[in-house]
């Protein structure tokens, strides 16, 4: 049982580095060139620090704490099922901002501890989705003058 934690940061950090290398494929595969420049720049330095990261974990090279409880592996499910909605479906299906904001809306109705039953906390939630969405709208659109991303399979 000592070894759980261990165990549990090497599971992660693989499965982490194998999504990294997966999606820097993918957008080292897609076309047009042009509109995957910053998808491959994120992607490529999303692989390059998964993998290290993994390795270190292989060699015993980290710092793991005690390792998650089942508790707290429960709390983290319904956000990574919004998630994987959201990258293998929603986006391609929604739109990238109509998914997005769905998206966020969800997670952040999930985890913020304010209660569920006070308009307010509905309204600050909203507020909160919108101007994440402002930001990346400006960021894609205005900013880096790309295209959306696109479900991660497309």
């Amino acid at each position: 049982m000592s070894d759980l934690p261990h165990n549990q940061h090497m599971v992660a950090s693989g499965v982490i580095a194998a999504v990294g290398v997966t999606v820097a494929y993918i957008s080292y595969t897609q076309e047009p060139a042009q509109a995957f420049v910053f998808p491959r720049l994120i992607s490529t330095v999303f692989a390059v620090l998964a993998i290290w990261t993994f390795l270190k974990a292989v060699l015993g090279n980290t710092k793991v704490g005690k390792g998650l409880t089942v508790r707290e592996m429960r709390n983290l499910l319904p956000g990574l099922l919004v998630m994987l909605v959201y990258a293998f479906w929603a986006a391609e299906a929604l739109g990238f901002y109509t998914a997005t904001a769905l998206a966020a809306f969800a997670l952040i109705s999930l985890y913020d501890p304010a209660p569920h039953g006070a308009v307010q906390t509905w309204i600050k939630r909203a507020l909160i989705t919108a101007a994440f969405i402002a930001v990346m709208y400006g960021l894609f659109a205005l900013v880096l003058n790309v295209f959306t991303p696109r479900e991660i399979l497309s």
